[in-house]
């Protein structure tokens, strides 16, 4: 058995991570949250648990699921870092959640819907490169609105 270098009992540990909470992590969603908020971005709500992958944040009318993932538990290309310990546990455990995200992606595109990642590196380090993201994906679904000049010309 490979040694343990953690400090608490493996019941602790456990009792310890299933208290970290899924949504509300004030460094990723609440932060995106007040620079939509700030930026305008209108038309879109929290948590959508009915949509495969519980998206972050959904705008109903464009079909757009943004999810807000997380550099560790998400395998980011950029900035996971394999522990040192436990890595046969935690290889498999990203691996996991990054085929489940694979195959949520499948299921969202498959009933209509576009989706948007966006890392937690990048609404830490520049918000609103992350809000123009989220805005040039709208303005791709949008059409322009109608005035009554182009109905009558």
């Amino acid at each position: 058995m490979a040694k343990r270098t953690d400090t608490v009992s493996a019941e602790v540990r456990s009792a310890t991570m299933r208290a970290v909470k899924s949504q509300g992590v004030k460094s990723t969603e609440r932060k995106l949250r007040a620079a939509m908020a700030s930026k305008r971005l209108k038309g879109w709500r929290m948590y959508a648990n009915e949509l495969p992958g519980k998206p972050d944040f959904v705008f109903l009318r464009e079909r757009l699921a943004i999810f807000v993932d997380g550099c560790f538990w998400h395998g980011c290309p950029r900035c996971y870092r394999r522990p040192h310990s436990n890595q046969e546990y935690w290889d498999a455990k990203v691996i996991y959640n990054i085929e489940r995200d694979r195959r949520n992606r499948a299921r969202l595109r498959r009933a209509g819907w576009h989706v948007l990642r966006i890392w937690e590196h990048e609404v830490t380090q520049d918000l609103g490169r992350v809000c123009g993201k989220v805005s040039s994906k709208l303005n791709g679904f949008r059409r322009p609105e109608l005035t009554y000049s182009d109905l009558h010309n």
